[in-house]
């Protein structure tokens, strides 16, 4: 099975910065963002390999993937072991590219991975978005294999007046007492982009995870334009409703990271800092003054 990571996109919000560093690659505690999300795909049982949507405007994260032995060389000639380790590791994840150079939407980014496939079921982690335990997607495998390898996206809970903001599911709670607690199961009914409060079907939105039946690959490649014009996953996955079942798993939201902002990313980064005994009291050192405010 692989996991697809889309990245094509412009980081536009990242702007200036983002003209020569894709915002994937911006660092999370040494490493950068898309690596935190490859390592968390590769983490689950029968995933043997990421496949990278990227634009040819981005060569830089596959030079971050690219075997680099001039450089492992010098770090270790300096006596720099484990920074030689951390690029050798870098490279030997296996990982491989294809590309999506126009903005036509995630369903359209995810159909450019379809002949990597092999007509097997895959992940789809977004790329500004990683759970550092590794969980979230090994339990949403769990679910899948418990249903016969049925489709599986992750949910979380959102208040009811920022349910426009986000896709809700519609549907039925299937195991688990509280039907919006971590760990219980939905078999999903619909999906709604962005409803208005009174139309929401519940306050579940997805969270940006998502284990797909083969079939969706297939309705991805009839797919018309949806929303903005853009070929949409969600509509591909509505169809998907009308042949197989699907399934949804309620998450912790502060289970994962969210780095697509630059705000998100400097609190994400902040966060990981603060977190890591290795690099607390330095990091609240930096801030000076400032540390008085989460001390």
């Amino acid at each position: 099975m692989k996991a697809i990571i889309p990245a094509a996109g412009l980081g536009t919000r990242f702007l200036p910065a983002t003209k020569a560093v894709p915002k994937e690659l911006l660092p999370v505690q040494g490493l950068p963002v898309i690596q935190h999300v490859v390592e968390e795909a590769l983490a689950v049982e029968g995933v043997d390999g990421v496949v990278i949507v990227n634009s040819h405007d981005k060569p830089a994260i596959e030079e971050h993937f690219a075997k680099n032995g001039e450089l492992e060389d010098l770090l270790r000639s300096r006596g720099k072991e484990d920074l030689a380790a951390g690029v050798e590791h870098a490279a030997s994840l296996p990982v491989s590219f294809v590309y999506q150079d126009e903005p036509l939407g995630l369903g359209h980014a995810v159909l450019q991975a379809a002949p990597a496939m092999d007509d097997d079921p895959f992940l789809i982690l977004l790329g500004d978005y990683f759970v550092p335990d590794h969980e979230m997607c090994r339990r949403m495998k769990e679910v899948s294999d418990a249903h016969d390898g049925a489709s599986v996206i992750a949910v979380g809970v959102v208040p009811a007046d920022e349910v426009s903001r986000y896709g809700i599911i519609g549907g039925k709670c299937v195991s688990g007492g509280d039907p919006e607690a971590p760990g219980a199961v939905w078999l999903v009914g619909n999906m709604v982009e962005k409803p208005a409060p009174e139309d929401a079907p519940s306050h579940l939105f997805i969270v940006g995870r998502y284990l797909l039946s083969p079939r969706v690959m297939e309705l991805l490649a009839t797919q018309g334009p949806g929303a903005g014009g853009e070929v949409q996953l969600t509509d591909a996955m509505l169809r998907l409703l009308d042949e197989e079942e699907m399934y949804a798993i309620v998450v912790d939201v502060d289970e994962g990271r969210d780095t697509g902002t630059p705000a998100a990313w400097a609190g994400v980064a902040a966060r990981a800092a603060l977190e890591d005994p290795s690099t607390r009291a330095e990091f609240l050192e930096a801030l000076g003054a400032a540390a008085d405010l989460i001390r």
